[in-house]
């Protein structure tokens, strides 16, 4: 194959990759499509096969109704949608989001909305939810109540209705979410600001690391750990045992977002817990360090190299490689691992302070890919 016929190569931050571009739906909107089919099947003595939900974007959507039965007797309805969450499949997509609405007699116009099985439990403040309540957020808790009002019509006009919804299985797919460190037990959350999901979304991380720093600081804490994923995490809590769980925040990509809600909240102090790859990110300024968004900077991984001592040829093969992990491999062979990730530490301080201006004290703790110590630099070494 001649140069002229072979691809263009692809970078990890190059946005030609393609990706799943497929919407999908919120646990809020889901619930909402329950609780509105249910409500209809208590009116028309059946459930649908299918409803028109409305959104709280306002758009109205078509959902399928896998399972639904009235019991009229007891004045109660069940509907049953399945969560399809497009190309971001997450750790709800495929939950059964279930609704029983009953009716209240003598109750009129009430409609009264509670988490069942499945449904975590708020035990913490922080979350803009009231403690003890089911973790059912402002917007969705709102759309599933209009979507009831809006198809119960004269039925308001002199009975209530109450409406719980409930996720077979929602207590084992909330171990796979930070909802105990947040606080909330026993099952997932019931979100979604807009009721889609879009692919790879950034907006619900992101909120989510506010989120979590927010419930830090109404837990009274004063030090909060930003990690960038689960193994850098557990690196951190390793060195810093005394700490309760609810300083850890996985930051994950985004940097911004973090520091300045601990810059916001006023946290005197603040660690770092990364990798080679993500460190040399935060050196270079990013506000998010994700590979779609920017490049790794090859030469300041060489001048990183080179200020600790690497040979010239060396430092040539690191500023055309790929990866920071090919610097800190072949730096490892030198016997150089703690200078270079020290050097990397040193201008991820220099570069965070500059950004994030605050009265914090910044600590870098640094590890390996397998999660095992290198270096701890606290920012009075470096400025």
């Amino acid at each position: 194959m001649s140069e002229e016929s072979k691809p263009a190569k692809v970078r990890k931050g190059d946005g030609r990759r393609e990706r799943g571009n497929r919407t999908g739906f919120t646990t809020g909107a889901c619930s909402a499509a329950a609780a509105r089919a249910a409500t209809i099947g208590l009116l028309d003595s059946e459930v649908p096969e299918t409803v028109i939900c409305r959104l709280p974007n306002g758009s109205e959507v078509s959902f399928a109704v896998s399972d639904g039965y009235v019991e009229e007797v007891a004045g109660l309805a069940h509907a049953v949608i399945i969560k399809d969450a497009g190309d971001d499949p997450d750790a709800t997509h495929g939950a059964h989001m279930t609704a029983d609405v009953r009716i209240l007699k003598h109750r009129a116009g009430e409609v009264l909305l509670k988490g069942g099985f499945g449904v975590g439990v708020v035990t913490k403040d922080g979350l803009g939810l009231e403690v003890g309540g089911p973790a059912i957020n402002p917007v969705p808790r709102r759309n599933i109540i209009d979507n009831v009002r809006s198809v119960a019509g004269e039925l308001l006009d002199h009975d209530g209705l109450e409406v719980t919804i409930s996720v077979p299985l929602g207590d084992e797919m909330a171990k796979k979410t930070l909802n105990a460190r947040l606080g909330i037990l026993g099952g997932i959350s019931i979100l979604g600001t807009t009721g889609i999901v879009r692919p790879y979304s950034t907006a619900a991380f992101r909120a989510s690391v506010v989120q979590a720093v927010d419930v830090a600081a109404k837990q009274g804490q004063t030090t909060v750990i930003f990690t960038t994923g689960g193994r850098t995490e557990k690196f951190a809590m390793r060195q810093l045992p005394e700490l309760d769980e609810s300083c850890f925040v996985q930051m994950g990509d985004f940097v911004k977002a973090a520091f300045t809600s601990a810059v916001k909240r006023d946290f005197p102090r603040v660690y770092v817990g990364a990798m080679v790859g993500k460190l040399t990110k935060m050196c270079q300024g990013l506000s998010v360090t994700h590979a779609w968004k920017a490049e790794i900077d090859r030469d300041l991984l060489a001048e990183s190299a080179q200020e600790v001592g690497a040979p010239a040829d060396l430092v040539e093969e690191i500023r055309a490689a790929e990866t920071a992990r090919f610097a800190a491999e072949k730096l490892a062979n030198l016997g150089l691992t703690v200078a270079f990730h020290r050097a990397l530490a040193s201008k991820a301080i220099r570069s965070l302070k500059s950004c994030y201006p605050g009265n914090y004290h910044l600590t870098i703790l640094v590890c390996d890919f397998e999660g095992r110590f290198i270096c701890r630099l606290e920012e009075d070494e470096v400025l």
